[in-house]
């Protein structure tokens, strides 16, 4: 199947600046990788790819969707095309099972009590929605009850990210974790 051509769908996200592109075959088969810069993606030879396109942000990967964000001023069609060339290209040599070379992604075992609760909450009530439009979130750290958030994919420039989500997600960490807790966004 990686010899034929791949289907990609584009859907757009609350972002306006953001587009998912769907494939018929997995991006990733574990986890989830956000790209902000071409030295980030550089042991990733598609996303290092899509950063050669005039205009683009960022890239994440999760499952079979890769989301990029582009520049506010920049022709979306364009970028789209662009987008889907490289995928085509580069989808039959990418390597699904290539795990994110992340020094900030740790196992969840080492984790504190609180933001294994925190990650669990987040993971059955807001992250499904987030990676439905593209995004995600991810805890930094969690000290005097405020929980440290950073945004990733479409979510990253979204608007509504730093008001509607923050204060979605603020709602349900006070309700069933902490009543006095605050989402500080990074």
């Amino acid at each position: 199947m990686s010899e034929q051509e791949v289907l990609i769908r584009i859907q757009a996200t609350p972002n306006p600046a953001a587009w998912k592109f769907v494939l018929d075959r997995p991006v990733l088969n574990e986890g989830k990788a956000t790209y902000s810069t071409i030295q980030e993606a550089e042991h990733n030879p598609m996303a290092r790819s899509l950063f050669q396109i005039d205009g683009v942000k960022q890239v994440h990967y999760f499952q079979n969707v890769i989301t990029v964000t582009h520049q506010f001023d920049y022709e979306s069609e364009k970028i789209q095309e662009q987008v889907c060339a490289v995928i085509q290209r580069g989808m039959p040599i990418h390597n699904p099972n290539q795990t994110v070379m992340d020094e900030k992604k740790m196992s969840r075992e080492h984790l504190s009590p609180d933001m294994q609760k925190i990650e669990e909450i987040l993971d059955r009530t807001i992250r499904p929605g987030l990676q439905g439009d593209g995004g995600d979130i991810e805890v930094l750290k969690f000290e005097e009850n405020k929980v440290y958030v950073v945004y990733q994919g479409a979510c990253g420039t979204c608007p509504s990210s730093t008001s509607g989500t923050l204060m979605a997600i603020e709602g349900i960490l006070r309700e069933e974790f902490n009543p006095e807790v605050e989402v500080v966004p990074l």
